[in-house]
This record gives C-alpha cells, sequence and structure tokens, in this order.
C-alpha cells in the first residue's frame, strides 16, 4: 500500500487451521474504562493529509483512502496488533487441505440501507477487484494470494467469471488457492478485498461511492465528500457490531501542509493530526509531551527510478544515483523521529525476518561517491556532460524537504542536476501510472507482515511495480520462496532477493518509517502501539473534558 504502516504476526499453517469454525472471537471495538465519562458529543476530526483519489475500495491504493475506507467498509475477517484473524463479515471458516477455504457469513449482516449482504457480493467483489476493466492497481492482488486462474486472468487469457472463487449458497464462500499459504488470512483482510454491494456498484455504475449512492458494510458509513475540504462519516447502525461503536461522527480532512496541520490542531479545529513536521517534532514534544505519539511502522520510503526510460535503463546510473544518497543524514538529521537508514526495501524483523544490507552500507559516503563518480562516468556522464533529471514528489512540505536534501547531496557528491518537481497527490499518481516521470518519490506500507509484501511489489508484470523493473532472476528467487518449505529456505531466498535488488537498484531506498502523530488528551482508545499505524474510528471515543 503506498504512503501519501502495518505489523501482523506470521502465523504458521497450524495456528491459522486449529480451531477455525469454532466459537468466534471477540469483534475489535471500543472498550471504555470503568469510571470514564464520556463526553455528550461523540465526534473526532482526523487529518487525513490529502484529499482521497477515490473511494472506490477496488481502485484505491493507498492510505489517504484506506484510513477512510476501513471505517466505511468491513472484510470477512479482521486482523488484530498481534495478527490474529478476527470474524467480521465472516463468523468463521474452515479448511481441510490448506487450499480451498471455506467461509460462513454471519447471519443476518446488513448493507447501511438494510438489503442483505451475501455470498455474491463476496465473489462479485473479487472477480471486480482482478477485471482488467475495473483498472485496480491491486490488480495482481489476487495473484499473490494464489486464487486458482487469478494469473491467467490478469494475463487475458481466462474471463474474471473463471476466478477460483464461488457462492456455495447465500451464506458461504469458497476460495481455491493453488499452493497453501500460511498468511493468506491476512491477505484476506486487505481492503482491496472489502466485500462492495454488487445491485449498488451495477445500479450507479462509477457514482456508486456518491454520498446518497454509496452503501457499505462497516461501522460508518458516508455522509458528505466536500471536494478539498472534507470527508464527513456517520454511525452506520445496520453495522452488525454497531452496539460496541462510540462515536457518531467521523470527519477526515485533506490538510496537505503540517504546519496548517498542527496549528488547526493547537486551535481544538482538528483531534487527531496526519503526521507531526520533522522540524516541529522536538518542540511539540517538549511543549505537549504524551499527546506526541511516534512508534515504528512496517514501512519503506524510496526513490523510483523510470527503469524504461533512458538513463535510468541504464544499472549504473541507478547505481550510482542510490551510492550518492547520504541515507543517515535524511533519516536522522533531515527527519529525526526515529525513522531509520535503509539499505534494503524490508524492514527489519518483518515477519521475523532479519536482512543483511548491501556491503555498500558499511561504507563512508566518501567511498560510496568514489564508487558512484566511476559508475557514471562508465555510463558516459561527467563534466562535460553531466546528467539531469527531474525527481518528482507529491505536495508536502516533508518531501519538499527530502527532495531539497537528495537534490543537494546528488549535486554536491556526483555533480547531478535533480530538478524538482511537485504535483497534488491524484496528479501525480496518474503522472506515475502513466510512466510520464523519471524519478518520482513512493513508499510502500506493508498490506500484511510478511516480506513478499514488499518484494512482491518488484516482480515483473505486478500491477504495484512503479519503477517497471523486470528481472528473470528476481522473479525466480520470488517462486522458490513462495515454494519453500522451511523458514529457513525462505529467509535464505527473500535474502537474494534484497541483494538483486541492492545490485540492480531499480529503486533508491531512503528510510524506514515511524508513525508520528498528535493526538488529544480526551481522545479514547487510540491504538498507539498498532505497527500499522492504523487508526479505527470504531476503537474511538471521546472523553468528557
Amino acid at each position: 500500500m503506498q504512503r501519501s504502516n502495518i505489523v501482523l504476526k506470521l502465523l504458521p499453517l497450524a495456528a491459522l487451521v486449529s480451531g477455525l469454525g469454532l466459537s468466534p472471537l471477540a469483534a475489535q471495538a471500543a472498550v471504555v474504562p470503568q469510571g470514564v465519562v464520556l463526553a455528550q458529543k461523540q465526534e473526532v476530526v482526523r487529518n487525513n493529509a490529502s484529499e482521497p483519489a477515490t473511494l472506490d475500495v477496488q481502485k484505491a491504493e493507498s492510505d489517504v483512502e484506506s484510513n477512510i475506507l476501513s471505517d466505511l467498509f468491513v472484510g470477512l475477517v479482521s486482523i488484530d496488533d498481534n495478527g490474529n484473524a478476527h470474524p467480521e463479515l465472516a463468523t468463521s471458516w474452515e479448511t481441510k487441505d490448506n487450499k480451498t477455504w471455506t467461509f460462513h457469513l454471519r447471519p443476518g449482516i446488513r448493507w447501511s440501507d438494510g438489503t442483505p449482504i451475501t455470498a455474491q457480493d463476496v465473489v462479485f467483489t473479487w472477480r471486480r477487484l482482478i477485471d482488467p476493466k475495473t483498472a485496480s492497481p491491486y490488480e495482481s492482488y489476487l495473484g499473490t494470494v494464489n486464487v486458482v486462474n487469478a494469473d491467467k486472468i490478469i494475463a487475458g487469457k481466462l474471463p474474471p467469471d473463471q476466478l477460483g472463487i464461488k457462492a456455495l449458497d447465500p451464506q458461504t464462500v469458497q476460495i481455491e488457492l493453488t499452493r497453501p499459504m500460511s498468511y493468506f488470512l491476512q491477505m484476506v483482510a486487505h481492503y482491496s478485498l472489502f466485500p462492495v454491494s454488487q445491485a449498488n456498484v451495477e445500479k450507479y455504475g462509477e457514482k456508486w461511492t456518491q454520498p446518497g449512492n454509496m452503501v457499505s458494510s462497516g461501522p460508518f458509513k458516508l455522509k458528505t465528500w466536500t471536494v478539498n475540504e472534507r470527508v464527513v462519516a456517520v454511525r452506520n447502525t445496520q453495522y452488525w457490531d454497531n452496539d460496541h461503536t462510540v462515536l457518531s461522527q467521523m470527519t477526515y480532512l485533506p490538510v496537505g501542509s503540517g504546519a496548517a496541520d498542527i496549528n488547526r490542531y493547537k486551535a481544538g479545529e482538528i483531534d487527531i493530526t496526519g503526521s507531526v513536521p520533522e522540524i516541529q517534532f522536538a518542540s511539540l514534544k517538549k511543549e505537549l509531551g504524551s499527546q506526541v505519539h511516534a512508534n515504528p511502522y512496517l514501512g519503506v520510503y524510496y526513490y523510483a527510478f523510470n527503469n524504461q526510460k533512458p538513463p535510468f535503463n541504464d544499472v549504473r546510473v541507478r547505481e550510482a544515483l542510490a551510492l550518492g544518497l547520504d541515507r543517515d543524514i535524511i533519516a536522522n538529521k533531515v527527519l529525526g523521529q526515529g525513522q531509520t537508514p535503509a539499505y534494503t526495501i524490508t524492514p527489519q524483523n518483518t515477519g521475523g525476518y532479519t536482512f543483511k544490507p548491501a556491503a555498500y552500507a558499511s561504507w563512508t559516503q566518501e567511498q560510496r561517491n568514489v564508487e558512484a563518480r566511476k559508475l557514471l562516468t562508465e555510463a558516459g556522464f561527467g563534466p562535460d556532460h553531466p546528467l539531469k533529471f527531474n525527481l518528482l514528489y507529491n505536495t508536502n512540505e516533508s518531501h519538499q524537504r527530502i527532495a531539497i536534501a537528495a537534490s543537494s547531496m546528488w549535486k554536491k557528491n556526483l555533480g547531478v542536476t535533480a530538478v524538482l518537481q511537485n504535483q497534488e497527490w491524484k496528479t501525480m499518481l496518474d503522472t506515475m501510472h502513466q510512466g510520464n516521470y523519471e524519478v518520482v518519490r513512493y513508499a510502500w506500507i506493508a498490506d500484511y507482515n510478511e516480506p513478499s509484501t514488499f518484494l512482491n511489489t518488484f516482480r515483473s508484470g505486478n500491477s504495484e511495480n512503479t519503477p517497471h523493473f523486470k528481472n528473470a532472476e528476481y522473479d525466480k528467487v520470488m517462486d522458490d520462496a513462495l515454494a519453500a518449505t522451511s523458514k529457513d529456505q525462505v529467509q535464505k531466498d527473500y535474502q537474494e532477493a534484497e541483494d538483486i535488488l541492492s545490485k540492480q537498484a531499480p529503486v533508491v531506498p531512503l528510510y524506514h518509517y515511524v508513525s508520528a502523530r498528535l493526538v488529544k488528551p480526551f481522545i479514547g482508545g487510540f491504538d498507539e502501539h498498532d505497527p500499522q499505524g492504523r487508526v479505527f474510528a470504531k476503537d474511538l471515543y471521546v472523553i468528557k473534558h
């Protein structure tokens, strides 16, 4: 998932299968401690940092959208902070061979308009995700999940109705995989698979996401959407666990300026900020103390090269630019909130795996610069023929500060000129998907807690392969990891994949994330330990103040 983060505990297959279909686990919901007095007005305002590009579940691709969609919709299952699966739309599930999975929908579940949620809605949604007509950024996702026929459908060799999913009856969904997957339930919980109403989508077409048209399954429903101003969601009384929801309304603001975000927070207009500007972090920590929340977060920030556009189709140019950036300065000086310099794509301890960085991680920056200048010379660039390119980022003060630092490093260390360009989030996404860029600011936040969530995005043909990287050896190693039967072998394969990315440099990773926000002291239920940095409105409540 793009960011404008996530840690799910990797469970062995035995743990996933054991006990499935037995008594339902308690759903995650707001838990108000005894003695806490609630405010009469249960409304929260959250800064979501950018205007959502869409509220179409199958067309969304970043946290800007998923922050809202995760309040409006729910999946078959939900995943807690510890990686445990909980019933949502499905009350139970089972498998006998770890390849055929059967989900039983919760009796009486309904859309926000009161119509039944059926197994056919689930089937329709999965087919819609993979249908080329939808043009979903997550089109490749079901191939990654290894659903039967997914790869053939993505390749255009079969129609979407041949996907390995079917409704056995109105309450029962069956999914067939080509191979067992230990993290299958974590992947099922991803927002791109949140069921949508087939009747609703077919009735309104592209306009189904508009207020008044949209029906949803989650604890909240869409009330209003004022473009570039706010999105407002109100309590969905049809939600199956509505009795455990406390808030009556959640408002999402698209404030892109970090300074404006903080100012409106201090003025009482925002209860939860989108972030904390790096230049204000220390002073805000001193001023507001426990209102500042900063925690590690499974995500990587990087610059993606357009690997199909000269001169970035030359590995020597890509590698030189990767060597020319001082990640330590970017993480510790430009940012300084606890971010760590990134010399691998995958953050350490993702799914319990650790990775050895490239050899140059232990070099001095001057050693890297010497090697980088040598590579640029070999590629035909130097004082008489300097390299110049455009660096694109979405409008945001933090992205701008990083881009200024990076361009300064490239100029000083390598004599390279990076011309800075910024676009609004939605415009940048369009530019990026059309391939009309040279180098672009990008990020990936884990969709589930296993290294493949990061590494699969570099597979040839993956719909989230922003740099258009193609490498047969890399694809084979990732296939080997999927087929591996021991964690040691998986570790070996993933390490080889990381080594290929370090050598081929389709992107240059800069840092691994932390999640930093300001939260009002009267907001209860905020989970500061969620490694995904998720904020669910159904968990929150407002304390009398």
